[in-house]
């Protein structure tokens, strides 16, 4: 009997262990969503972006993705994000889908423009990319295809999706 009551005890305290690293992980992860304003993209394709997701500047988490719907009249994906108060973003700023390499999860990357007026409340990021289909690319290149017709050895960039 007195060994079972050690077992339940060390069982409890391995379990308490483990709950206070979960949280400890959950915390000072870069995860959760981040209260600001909200603006919204408009994309072809948003491959790997969920709710959740980030949105990031320079390298620096700077907000995350609210919500993903497709408009049904032109099939396209609009991403609503929410950026963080102290951030504020030109009017001509750039979204796109990217990545840290081939494991890593996507995120929406922001390149902010030079106009001095910035974006408000609900407004539209009008610039987006879309992301690069680095299986397609392998399989090209595998395949003896090359990256571009000019044989330089770099992929073209993805064409950006008109201002809407």
């Amino acid at each position: 009997m007195h060994r079972n009551v050690i077992e339940t005890i060390m069982g409890g305290v391995v379990l308490i262990i483990a709950v206070v690293f979960l949280v400890f992980a959950y915390s000072s992860s870069s995860s959760g969503t981040v209260n600001g304003y909200t603006v919204t993209a408009k994309f072809n394709n948003i491959s790997g972006i969920n709710r959740g997701s980030d949105v990031r500047l320079s390298g620096i988490k700077v907000g995350s993705v609210v919500d993903t719907t497709l408009n049904a009249d032109d099939y396209t994906a609009l991403v609503t994000l929410s950026i963080t108060d102290s951030v504020k973003l030109p009017t001509d700023t750039v979204a796109r889908v990217w990545s840290d390499g081939l494991l890593s999860a996507n995120y929406l990357d922001l390149l902010p423009g030079a106009d001095e007026k910035m974006l408000k409340d609900g407004e539209r990021i009008t610039v987006t990319q879309d992301p690069v289909n680095l299986l397609g690319l392998v399989t090209k290149v595998v395949s003896g295809g090359g990256l571009d017709k000019a044989g330089g050895g770099q992929a073209a960039p993805a064409p950006a999706t008109p201002p809407q």
